[in-house]
């Protein structure tokens, strides 16, 4: 299994370090069940970003990419994530067998030199088409433009695009969720693929082509065959042991932002060099702070190593596994992650195993054993206890980690109240109860040891100092569903160690502003100050002159409202034709070489649907994400600075024309019908 490599142009936040920490804990799990695991991560290399950015730092690419390659994999190493391999594209090995492909797929046809050819900015090192030309000229600097054409290759993406669609479809666990797939056949493959730019010219920090020095092999073609390189791959066919054996991959773990690369570019790639396909490439949703995106600007950027010195490491895994839905984007905040921490790690499991070691030290000297007193109330904690191994291991099969996150912490809930229903201080106070006091404490160390066991792939230094300090061992996977392995006699811990301490909301939020003060002006990254224009659908305005605009009207307390021309009336018929439903947008992105508008894939129902909006001046790509929006969802399809749309994003304006999306006022499901 692989996570995809991170691009080594900056420190990864909490939001990047999640997708290490997701794989690492299926990786652990995987091996806990008796599979044979080998774990791959690593780092993207190369690209004109970075080879600026070294430029910038007064420093070579090279050296730029090996400080912040050291800082990525100090940062998975905090983490506690198990992997084998740890991957740099820069390394001799891999650009030697990128080199191979590109020659072997040029050399049977799939690659093919070709131009861009269009309209071009001299200072911005860009081409243009005409439709993204403000007045005619360069659309970011406002220079003149030239016809001008730039050298490249390009693969044939249509020659294979039938072939994969029809394993797609005949396949329909290889990209999960659903969602993601119904994303990818809708927008891409279905409406027709275009040849991929596989080489650039324009900047030199890259994998050179051999045959063709002036090109470096572009980054998709360089990265994802990262996965094979890396465990041996090689193109003349003396590929490793390694490789045979762990190729196909089991599973790719990537962000949901990139899944479009992973789902058609590298399957359509490995097709072409007669290689078999992952057997699944699962898109896990993003991690959001607030509102949106995590962003520098706006202040809100979260980094892994921050939130260890306040909460500890299996505290931090424990949040960010526990907190992502399988399919939707999770939230992280300053609050949420206080609450976890008091609430379900200090007061449900940490307190749970003070309190049953410090009673079996108080009542039997730390000597743990089964007296054999059972009461029918001990059947229902191990028919709880029993059960929840393979609770977990349905829902790791379905990669719903959180899920089985909380099949484990309702295994410790049930102890605590095993504790309230048994009341182990009113049995210490009569001699006679003394076997069953000793059988309830068994009970519950067994319980622990079990619940620790089965959560050690999420928190492996929490369960191992659970553990220790009940003086029991490492199970075998077979053995978590049994109750009563615990060898009698065996004493626990006279020290038990506080596993969570209980934090002040207040003492965080203070150092929390200490490191990471929002910005000033409240700017969203990304944003564009001087972006223009209301076209929020497919070709079509909205403001004003389709949803209606009054952005706050409060008539007859002083403030403005808004009166517009009205149009002529239409029937109750012409508006039934119009059909409105509530979206999610779950991926938003800027349309390249345009001053206006956003593409937003827009979760409705079980569709996505591709809308182009232009509203950059009032949203940044970040903020769009995780909105729920108001979606005219039958108008025709059209095309805006040459991206498709399918659709129109409700808005108003205000007398400035300023926009404002148009959102529920309640909480309301993807697809809900308005009207």
């Amino acid at each position: 299994m692989t996570t995809a490599i991170a691009y080594t142009s900056g420190k990864p936040h909490i939001g990047n370090t999640y997708e290490i920490v997701l794989a690492d804990a299926i990786a652990r799990y995987k091996r806990q069940e008796g599979y044979d695991v080998y774990f791959q991560t690593g780092t993207d290399e190369h690209g004109q970003k970075i080879e600026l950015k070294a430029e910038a730092a007064g420093i070579t690419p090279k050296e730029y990419v090996d400080q912040v390659a050291g800082e990525v994999k100090a940062i998975w190493d905090m983490m506690n994530t198990s992997y084998d391999n740890f991957v740099h594209t820069t390394d001799a090995d891999h650009e030697t067998q990128v080199q191979k492909i590109f020659k072997k797929l040029y050399e049977q046809g799939d690659i093919y030199k070709g131009y861009y050819e269009g309209l071009y900015c001299t200072p911005c090192e860009s081409f243009f088409t005409e439709s993204q030309l403000v007045d005619g000229k360069c659309p970011d600097c406002g220079g003149e433009v030239q016809p001008a054409k730039e050298e490249a290759y390009f693969f044939k993406m249509s020659k294979y695009a039938d072939r994969l669609i029809e394993h797609i479809n005949t396949h329909p666990e290889f990209i999960q969720p659903v969602a993601r797939k119904n994303e990818m056949m809708n927008n891409f493959l279905l409406p027709g693929l275009q040849d991929l730019c596989v080489s650039r010219t324009s900047f030199s920090w890259g994998i050179p082509v051999d045959f063709d020095p002036k090109h470096v092999v572009y980054v998709w073609l360089d990265a994802l065959t990262n996965y094979i390189t890396k465990i041996g791959y090689d193109a003349d066919g003396n590929s490793s042991e390694l490789f045979q054996k762990n190729w196909p991959a089991d599973l790719h773990l990537i962000g949901k932002d990139i899944i479009r690369f992973h789902t058609i570019y590298w399957p359509i790639f490995l097709m072409a060099l007669d290689l078999p396909l992952p057997k699944q490439v699962f898109g896990h949703p993003w991690l959001l702070q607030g509102e949106g995106k995590m962003s520098k600007s706006k202040g809100n950027v979260l980094y892994a190593d921050e939130l260890v010195d306040m909460f500890g490491v299996d505290a931090v895994r424990y949040f960010v596994l526990h907190e992502m839905p399988f399919d939707n984007d999770g939230v992280i905040s300053w609050e949420l992650l206080v609450e976890r921490m008091n609430s379900d790690l200090a007061n449900t499991l940490g307190n749970l195993v003070n309190r049953t070691i410090s009673m079996s030290n108080k009542y039997f000297d730390g000597v743990v054993v089964n007296a054999g007193m059972a009461e029918p109330v001990d059947d229902s904690l191990k028919d709880v206890v029993t059960s929840t191994r393979d609770k977990v291991s349905a829902k790791m099969a379905d990669l719903r980690v959180a899920d089985a996150i909380t099949e484990v912490m309702a295994l410790f809930k049930r102890c605590n109240k095993y504790i309230d229903e048994t009341e182990p201080w009113v049995l210490a106070k009569d001699e006679a109860k003394q076997p069953r006091l000793a059988t309830v404490l068994y009970n519950l160390v067994e319980s622990i040891s079990i619940g620790a066991n089965l959560i050690s792939s999420f928190m492996p230094d929490t369960a191992q100092k659970i553990l220790t300090m009940l003086n029991d061992r490492v199970r075998e996977f077979d053995e978590l569903a049994s109750f009563g392995l615990r060898e009698d006699g065996k004493k626990v811990t006279d020290a038990p160690e506080i596993l969570f301490e209980r934090l002040k909301l207040d003492e965080v939020l203070a150092k929390a502003e200490a490191l990471h003060p929002a910005a000033a002006d409240g700017t969203a990254e990304g944003s564009v100050p001087d972006a223009a224009g209301s076209e929020t659908g497919a070709g079509q305005k909205t403001a004003g002159d389709t949803a209606g605009a009054c952005e706050g009207c409060k008539a007859g307390d002083g403030e403005a409202v808004i009166d517009i021309d009205p149009k002529d009336e239409i029937t109750f018929e012409d508006f039934g034709k119009m059909q409105f439903q509530v979206g999610e947008i779950i991926a938003c992105e800027e349309v390249k070489k345009s001053k206006k508008l956003l593409c937003s894939q827009v979760k409705i129902g079980s569709q996505v649907k591709q809308i182009v909006s232009g509203i950059k001046k009032y949203y940044s790509a970040e903020e769009m994400v995780g909105k729920k929006v108001m979606v005219l969802v039958n108008l025709k399809p059209a095309k805006l600075a040459g991206v498709l749309s399918e659709g129109m994003l409700l808005c108003a304006e205000d007398a400035e024309g300023n926009l404002a999306l148009m959102t529920p006022e309640r909480t309301m499901p993807s697809g809900a019908e308005i009207r």
